[in-house]
């Protein structure tokens, strides 16, 4: 969504017409759900989350600084919901079968039958590699990586140094390719 229309929608929703906060809801949506699947592990926890997130959010916005982004402050949002349902239903992080909606990436039209099946191997593959390391380590993964956040948007999100987002990634990827290795993968 555009900067400029994001500020409009908000500055209109802070002067009391909620009709305008669907439009962000519809944006963030998606990449919402995508970072509340990778917290939590299973879609019921994620959908739940992401909900109180945008309700929340919503009730906040009067606190809202229309000079930054929305994104960054609502996945914070969104991101400490996910701690907190993580914290009071002692949930674990589990792999559940992504719907379509949450492919890493869109599938290609052309992809023939064995490069699907070899694509669907190496998403599951991912997805129970994830599970395995710590969830510090998964949420910057999911933030950089499938997200494809920016360094100084990770830091706003995590509430971290940027040059703390640098080191957390290196040694997320360093887990995860380690747990990859002993899962049998062959890296490059």
């Amino acid at each position: 969504m555009q900067p400029n229309l994001e500020r409009e929608l908000i500055r209109k929703c802070k002067g009391g017409d909620a009709r305008f906060y669907e439009p962000l809801v519809r944006a963030y949506e998606p990449p919402g759900l995508r970072l509340a699947v990778a917290m939590l592990g299973n879609m019921e926890d994620a959908r739940d989350a992401l909900q109180d997130a945008f309700v929340k959010a919503y009730e906040a916005l009067h606190r809202f600084d229309l000079r930054r982004p929305f994104g960054p402050w609502f996945y914070q949002i969104l991101r400490n919901q996910c701690r907190d349902v993580l914290r009071s239903r002692q949930a674990r992080f589990r792999l559940e079968a992504l719907d379509e909606r949450l492919e890493l990436r869109p599938a290609d039209s052309e992809m023939g039958p064995e490069r699907a099946r070899q694509r669907g191997a190496a998403r599951e593959l991912l997805w129970k590699a994830l599970e395995r390391i710590g969830e510090e380590h998964r949420e910057i993964l999911v933030l950089k990586e499938l997200q494809g956040f920016r360094y100084n948007e990770i830091a706003k999100v995590l509430e971290i140094p940027e040059g703390t987002v640098a080191s957390r990634l290196y040694h997320a990827r360093r887990a995860l390719k380690t747990v990859l290795e002993e899962m049998g993968a062959e890296l490059p």
